[in-house]
């Protein structure tokens, strides 16, 4: 799979005798038209696509259904392929580590319009975290709008934002 990019969050300046957790994810891309499945999380006033932390051992492709189900209640995944891998080393706040290298692994997919019930965790409910179909422009205006102006803006907003440009660029 294509790397699309490899970011280095402003606080990382250096791996050298930094101890690193890795962590594998994905993210789902569902798109129907203009129109883009994404998670709208309050606490943290942005958009993002469905997707999260692979189990240890977890196949990608059945990791990305299984958060992409979770998060969304998204019914019928199929056509499933590679959009890329998005790397990103961010500081990481837990004993242990000094720093976190996050690898996710981005697919597109095709879904049905209509949602069932999600089983998000509880810290997802408690951040306000609602599955939507968004029209893609609106999302990216949105997420560069939080960029520049809110205090409440999470670490992957600069992911989403470039994942959102991208998909963008490429499919209109």
């Amino acid at each position: 799979m294509q790397n699309l990019k490899t970011h280095y969050h402003p606080d990382v300046v250096s791996l050298d005798n930094k101890s690193i957790f890795t962590r594998l994810a994905t993210r789902s891309i569902a798109v129907q038209g203009l129109s883009i499945l994404l998670l709208y999380t309050e606490r943290y006033e942005d958009y993002s696509l469905p997707g999260g932390g692979l189990d240890d051992g977890e196949d990608k492709i059945e990791g990305m259904i299984r958060e992409l189900s979770e998060e969304t209640g998204a019914l019928e995944v199929r056509n499933i392929k590679p959009f890329g891998i998005y790397e990103e080393y961010r500081p990481w706040h837990k004993p242990g580590f000094d720093i976190q290298h996050m690898i996710s692994y981005c697919y597109t997919c095709e879904i049905n319009t209509e949602l069932g019930d999600s089983k998000m965790e509880h810290y997802e409910i408690k951040n306000g975290m609602t599955a939507k179909w968004v029209n893609i422009y609106e999302a990216i205006a949105h997420n560069k709008k939080t960029m520049l102006e809110s205090t409440k803006k999470g670490m992957s907003i600069e992911r989403e934002t470039f994942l959102l440009e991208l998909l963008a660029e490429r499919m209109y």
